[in-house]
């Protein structure tokens, strides 16, 4: 599996896909990108090209923001660009490792930030994040 761009027919919406499956049984995009700004749907941990998901939480959190930059990139996008992020997570006690990932991931980008704790539609994710990102900077 793996990432693609397309645009949207009858629209400038730019639509990014990681080659889940999850996409297309639900029919979402992975992001959708339109002019300066890209929303990046929720995010867990699995590795797209061989759809495999650690069992650690911060190794999940870190492959969450490997699979939000792919998606970025894809659009012409910088992780620098996030200026929001949700964080769902079902185990309160997971927070330290998740928010240490964060930290790694957009200490430089200091987006405004959500934590929830709840339940994840899969037993084996342990956090899922969500991205919104605007370009202030022509590329």
């Amino acid at each position: 599996m793996s990432f693609s761009v397309k645009q949207s027919p009858n629209s400038e919406k730019i639509l990014i896909s990681s080659g889940s499956p999850f996409e297309e049984m639900t029919g979402y995009s992975r992001a959708v990108a339109f002019g300066e700004e890209i929303h990046v749907s929720g995010t867990t941990g699995y590795d797209y090209s061989n759809m495999t998901i650690s069992e650690d939480t911060g190794e999940q959190a870190d492959q969450c923001f490997k699979n939000i930059q792919k998606a970025l990139e894809m659009a012409d996008f910088e992780i620098e660009d996030i200026v929001c992020l949700r964080t769902y997570f079902p185990n309160r006690s997971d927070w330290p490792a998740i928010a240490e990932v964060i930290s790694k991931w957009c200490n430089s980008a200091r987006p405004t930030s959500t934590a929830v704790v709840c339940g994840l539609v899969d037993e084996e994710m342990k956090v899922e994040i969500e991205a919104y990102a605007r370009r202030t900077t022509a590329r």
